[in-house]
């Protein structure tokens, strides 16, 4: 939707340019323009017009850099405004408007730019670990449904996983609020663990970027407007516990191949659910796993993750489904994340998995 409006300011602004060219060379009588315009700047005229197409072409193609461009429009466009500035000043209005999505377009990558650091350093991290194979002896350790459940996925036998990218899209909401559609990229690292979940959600025809960072068990969690005003800012040791739930939700569901990791303790409940105690730098969340009798993990329960937005605690699931196979490995490619409330459930989240990569050399 901002897009379109955007390519319409630049189409309609662009050839209202065409009135200078078209007054100094005589193709027109252009009552609107009551000053004289020389050939000179007429030329300059019919370039800005040129500009401005071109940007708006480009936008709609969806090419990354029609801002250049547009940013040189702006430039030629507003020193031909102020030479005829009785005539033309309202131009400034049309000019401010696609300056201000210049602004948008360049916050939002910036912001975005910090996701892409974090990442490209925990690759560097990363590197330098081997890619063993994850064998029966690795696995002959575990609770026996969750040997089951990693036999299922088809991850024995397979390198072991360092990390893994993972694209979604899906719907998100608050309480009382309507969904919006939102894309996502995150990467997830095991050496250290680390979650850096990146993405980009629609409202009011508006793209709005949010980042999450887990990082040496430390958390936070920025929404930004254009990538630039602050709607979201959290971190603190709410947020430290709860983005601990959430990689060990990742672990469980998407890379089952790392709960061979020592920092996990488990504890059996009954013939299809296992409780799993993880810690990582002293902060321990637990989870409770459920299991279907074809070794599928169904759902995830825990009781530690707070929720920001209700300002306490409740009980967390997210019961996943649609087992695809997806590059050789069994893996849910739909879940939804599940509030408990005392007035009964209210799901806030709706995932669907687009694609995953593991162990990327970035």
């Amino acid at each position: 939707m901002f897009r379109y409006l955007l390519f319409f300011v630049m189409i309609i602004h662009g050839l209202i340019h065409l009135m200078g060219f078209a007054k100094a060379f005589g193709y027109a009588n252009i009552t609107q323009l009551t000053k004289h315009i020389s050939r000179p700047m007429g030329a300059f005229w019919f370039v800005a017009a040129i500009l401005f197409i071109a940007a708006a072409v480009i936008l709609l193609i969806k090419k990354d850099m029609w801002w250049i461009t547009a940013l040189v429009a702006i430039a030629v466009s507003q020193v031909l405004i102020i030479s005829s500035w009785q005539d033309a000043k309202f131009g400034t209005i049309a000019n401010a408007l696609v300056l201000l999505a210049i602004v948008a377009v360049y916050g939002s990558r910036h912001f975005e730019n910090s996701y892409q650091l974090d990442v490209a350093e925990s690759f560097h991290r990363s590197s330098k670990i081997e890619n063993d194979l994850l064998t029966e002896n690795d696995v002959s350790v575990l609770p026996p449904l969750v040997q089951q459940y990693i036999r299922y996925t088809g991850m024995l036998n397979k390198p072991k996983i360092k990390n893994m990218q993972l694209v979604f899209d899906g719907e998100m909401r608050e309480r009382g609020k309507d969904w919006f559609p939102f894309v996502s990229e995150q990467h997830d690292f095991f050496d250290e663990p680390t979650r850096l979940f990146f993405m980009k959600a629609r409202m009011y025809g508006m793209t709005v970027p949010g980042y999450h960072a887990y990082k040496n068990a430390m958390a936070t969690m920025q929404i930004k407007l254009f990538g630039l005003i602050p709607i979201v800012d959290k971190r603190g040791n709410e947020m430290n516990k709860a983005e601990t739930v959430t990689l060990f939700n990742d672990m469980c569901i998407f890379a089952p191949a790392v709960l061979i990791d020592k920092r996990i303790r488990w504890e059996a409940i009954d013939s299809s659910s296992i409780k799993a105690v993880f810690t990582n730098h002293g902060i321990s969340i637990s989870a409770m796993l459920q299991f279907n009798a074809a070794g599928q993990l169904v759902n995830f329960i825990s009781d530690d993750r707070y929720d920001i937005s209700a300002k306490n605690q409740y009980r967390f699931s997210t019961p996943v489904s649609e087992y695809k196979n997806i590059n050789g490995f069994k893996l849910a490619t739909y879940g939804e994340t599940v509030w408990h409330y005392p007035e009964g459930n209210f799901i806030y989240g709706k995932f669907h998995l687009g694609s995953i990569e593991y162990n990327k050399m970035q």
